[in-house]
């Protein structure tokens, strides 16, 4: 298949989430690009278990506020908060958040 005429091939095409956290930048919406970072990351940072009954939600400073699905899962993940921070430092170096916060509240999708 060719370009349309008088169109230029602008490369590879790239994955939508990283399009949308350069655009966030672009924008200098600084906070909402981390946020969309971390979301990205989320699942593989705290795995797919605890992903399926929690998400980020946004940024306050450098503490990210978490939605989970019952205070059993906000107890747990406040013991596994250092874990989780520093699997979010892996992935996003400075750009991680210094801590977590979490709130009673997130409904799974079914």
């Amino acid at each position: 298949m060719t370009p349309a005429r008088g169109r230029k091939r602008q490369g590879q095409p790239k994955v939508l989430g990283t399009v949308v956290g350069q655009v966030l930048d672009e924008l200098g919406l600084d906070v909402a690009a981390a946020a969309w970072k971390i979301g990205e990351h989320w699942e593989s940072a705290v795995g797919p278990e605890v992903a399926r009954h929690s998400r980020p939600l946004g940024l306050r400073g450098k503490v990210l506020e978490v939605a989970v699905e019952t205070s059993v899962w906000s107890h747990h993940l406040q013991l596994q908060r250092h874990q989780i921070l520093e699997a979010l430092r892996d992935r996003l170096g400075e750009e991680a958040p210094r801590d977590l916060r979490f709130r009673v509240g997130y409904t799974p999708e079914s």
